[in-house]
């Protein structure tokens, strides 16, 4: 077989075994880093990957000098991914969370968070991402009020897929 045939049947066999690249490697990917939301709640995260949305959770402790002013942050996510690029998603969905803070006073408040929204992720490398999200805010239990934003500074997070 001549030099050219045989490295055209090797191109043709290497694209047509090539699969479609997609957002954090393969579905059933595990990332873990850091991500923090709308309200400040968050903390290290786990996200499972399953192609058509992830899922995760965050839990986060702060013990700033002082006593009895620790704040607890405990977590979980969910979005769909609308559209999918080979380096990053746009998901709907939102986030369930519960933060445990000193009220100054010596006592505690939980606030119950409720954050409807969408983020965006995108693949630096393909097994780093870095998050970006936005949304509504829903205050419950302590946290009785009602902020709506947009603001993505400093709401987002970083996750390490295996």
């Amino acid at each position: 077989m001549p030099r050219m045939k045989k490295t055209l049947l090797a191109a043709t066999i290497v694209f047509a075994s090539a699969g479609t690249a997609s957002a954090g490697g393969v579905a059933g990917s595990i990332g873990v880093g850091a991500e923090f939301e709308i309200r400040g709640a968050g903390g290290l995260s786990v996200n499972f990957d399953a192609g058509k949305y992830h899922v995760g959770g965050f839990l986060g402790y702060f013990d700033p000098q002082g006593p009895n002013n620790s704040e607890v942050d405990v977590g979980g996510r969910f979005f769909w991914h609308v559209a999918s690029t080979a380096s990053s998603d746009f998901g709907v969905g939102g986030l369930l969370g519960i933060q445990s803070v000193p009220n100054g006073a010596g006592n505690r408040q939980t606030f119950l968070i409720i954050e409807p929204g969408f983020q965006i992720r995108t693949f630096i490398v393909p097994n780093v991402a870095l998050s970006f999200t936005a949304g509504m805010e829903i205050g419950a239990a302590d946290a009785s009020e009602l902020n709506i934003t947009g603001n993505i500074i400093g709401q987002g997070g970083i996750h390490y897929y295996f």
